[in-house]
């Protein structure tokens, strides 16, 4: 969409700020972004511009450094996402979870992620290599998580959200 997608305002919030509260209302503690800190602890990818793999390897370097043994993946593309969407993929066992078609968001334990995995890889490949388990996603629940790439895709989220979303 040419802008900054973690900046973008999704009704007075900006889509990072969002995905940061979702991530607090779940429990999760520490948030990491990757490439651009927004205010927040950052990474930076492992391959600038190679895809959101080279991110997921950064994080999760760090966070296995930091005594972290499973994180949750989120897309600042898809910030209407709720946490209800989010718990599934928490509450799968080892080694972790992503939705039928949909390899974000994804929670993997990070003993999981490939030690051959590199930062061009697609994320569906990730989550084969890793053997997550893959979950049925209602179509309601789809749209959420696959997130705004177009103008198109942001007005029908932002109409969903409603105003006081």
């Amino acid at each position: 969409m040419g802008v900054d997608k973690a900046r973008l305002d999704w009704n007075g919030v900006c889509a990072i700020d969002r995905l940061v509260a979702l991530s607090h209302e779940l429990g999760i503690g520490k948030v990491l972004t990757a490439g651009a800190d927004h205010g927040l602890p950052a990474v930076l990818d492992a391959a600038p511009g190679a895809g959101p793999c080279g991110g997921i390897l950064a994080a999760a370097e760090r966070l296995r450094g930091e005594g972290f043994a499973r994180a949750l993946i989120l897309a600042v593309d898809a910030p209407t996402v709720a946490a209800s969407d989010i718990r599934p993929l928490l509450e799968a066992g080892e080694p972790g979870a992503a939705y039928e078609g949909l390899p974000l968001p994804m929670v993997i334990d990070l003993a999981a992620v490939p030690a051959t995995m590199q930062a061009q890889w697609p994320l569906k490949r990730l989550v084969q290599t890793a053997d997550l388990a893959v979950l049925p996603c209602s179509e309601e629940i789809r749209l959420r998580l696959r997130g705004a790439n177009t103008p198109q895709e942001r007005l029908r989220l932002l109409a969903d959200l409603g105003p006081s979303g």
